[in-house]
């Protein structure tokens, strides 16, 4: 049997000769098994034991009792660690042995590395404590496509969906924090664990739910952060679930949008409006922390007062009002004013227009007001019949020609109307325009005056007198018949 040391020890010349003098013709064969069996432990991909016996500017030596020593870079001991040190015992991982003709050379070239070694080591350490479904925890390093890389004592796989619930908007912010995380999958042969931060979160929301959905009840005072705003309302967190702030719950004053009152992570409080334990959902209300304003509503704004207001919004059937935040009322286009007609509410109003309003009606259950413009002025056809007495005689212009009359503008927004037949006494008449044109100036009789249908009767002819009833009859000569 070869003596190992011996083998190690001999150069190539001496090693050669020693053999041959010893065991005669058979010194190669004795050669070549005595290096096979000496080198059979050492495999590529093995992790073995050795000495550091040199260290230079670039290597460190090391010998793992193999023919030949391995060299390991320098640059494989990090900055900040313990620098190596001649005769230092460490654990190296066999990257590549490149055999060579051992009789000529009497030597093998051996490729070392101490980083991967560790990494290896520390994988089997971990596949030692770590299982899927595990929490672990680690810091966050950096950030790779498709999500970041924790630190545990080995690097491990984040997904960037896994990052949370709701996806950040960037996940390199997480990079130097420490996270908790769920083994989802461990990848032994590709030496790779995937973990998720969103699962422990999910979980955790999960029993803060049922806790919470047990203690919660309505009518309380609640905590919570806004996490989401749509046009109908806003989510907040009350602290694992979340409820809905509708926006017709936010103030008792219109808005056009949730953001005018609440912003994505603002901590607000909230009440608690109704809850269906069963969908596990939950109605919240923001307005409801304060008095309803509609409260007494009928004592503060009785019927027949006269309020100011302030035009907020402005529709095709009317102008809504608000007389103090939270109240507003309707005035309808009907009500605005009492000799104009009107084709739309902005013909009268604006938003912002500052106004009086009447109060009309009141219906406190329904928070409705029914408002007045008109009301708060005279209406001019009160004393109509004073102002305009039948057989007085009035002077105005002509405002409009239809088929059957004239319109006569008498005053502001008060009209008579003059229709073809009260024109002449003798003339047939087949349109107006045949005795008036537009802007003309005309005197004419009051006829009539309907206050309950708001009418005014006028004649022309009347201003003159009925020929009809004298002057033509007594020039007809006796005996003459007048039949057609």
């Amino acid at each position: 049997m070869v003596n190992r040391s011996l083998v190690r020890s001999l150069d190539d010349d001496t090693l050669e000769d020693e053999l041959a003098g010893m065991f005669g013709d058979s010194a190669e064969e004795l050669l070549l098994d005595s290096l096979e069996d000496a080198n059979k432990q050492f495999d590529v991909n093995q992790i073995v034991e050795g000495k550091i016996v040199e260290i230079n500017e670039e290597f460190v030596v090391v010998d793992v009792g193999f023919k030949s020593e391995g060299a390991i870079p320098k640059n494989e001991w990090e900055e900040g660690e313990e620098p190596p040190q001649v005769g230092q015992m460490i654990k190296v991982l066999i990257e590549e042995v490149e055999d060579q003709n051992i009789l000529e050379e009497a030597r093998n070239m051996i490729v070392l590395s101490k980083r991967k070694a560790e990494k290896i080591i520390q994988w089997e350490k971990m596949m030692a404590s770590v299982q899927e479904g595990q929490v672990v925890t680690g810091t966050v390093t950096r950030k790779i496509k498709g999500g970041l890389l924790v630190d545990i004592g080995v690097n491990v796989f984040l997904p960037a969906s896994q990052v949370d619930i709701r996806r950040p908007n960037d996940i390199g912010d997480y990079i130097g924090r420490v996270v908790q995380c769920e083994v989802l999958k461990i990848d032994e042969a590709r030496r790779n664990i995937v973990v998720s931060r969103r699962s422990l979160i999910e979980k955790q929301r999960e029993e803060d739910r049922e806790h919470l959905m047990a203690e919660l009840e309505i009518g309380q005072i609640r905590k919570g952060v806004v996490k989401n705003i749509a046009d109908f309302g806003a989510f907040v967190d009350l602290g694992g679930i979340d409820g809905l702030l509708h926006i017709t719950d936010m103030s008792w004053e219109r808005i056009g949008h949730p953001s005018e009152m609440v912003a994505i992570d603002q901590e607000i409080e909230v009440k608690i409006l109704q809850i269906d334990r069963e969908k596990q959902k939950i109605a919240l209300g923001l307005k409801q922390k304060q008095n309803n304003p509609w409260t007494n509503i009928a004592e503060k704004y009785p019927v027949g007062a006269t309020i100011p207001g302030e035009v907020v919004n402005v529709m095709s059937y009317g102008a809504f009002v608000k007389l103090e935040p939270g109240i507003e009322g309707l005035v309808h286009i009907s009500e605005m004013s009492w000799t104009r007609r009107i084709n739309h509410p902005s013909e009268m109003v604006q938003i912002g227009d500052k106004i009086d309003v009447k109060i009309l009606g009141v219906d406190a259950q329904g928070q409705q007001l029914s408002l007045g413009i008109k009301q708060t002025q005279a209406n001019p056809w009160d004393d109509i019949m004073q102002r305009y007495p039948e057989n007085a005689e009035v002077t105005g212009k002509v405002r409009n020609l239809t088929n059957y009359g004239a319109f006569i503008a008498l005053e502001e927004a008060i009209d008579g109307l003059l229709p073809v037949s009260d024109m002449s006494w003798t003339r047939k008449i087949s349109h107006p325009s045949e005795m008036l044109e537009k802007g003309q100036e005309v005197t004419c009789k009051i006829l009539s005056v309907d206050t309950d249908r708001r009418r005014i009767a006028l004649g022309l002819k009347q201003m003159a007198q009925d020929p009809w009833a004298s002057d033509i009859p007594s020039s007809v000569s006796p005996g003459l018949s007048t039949a057609v």
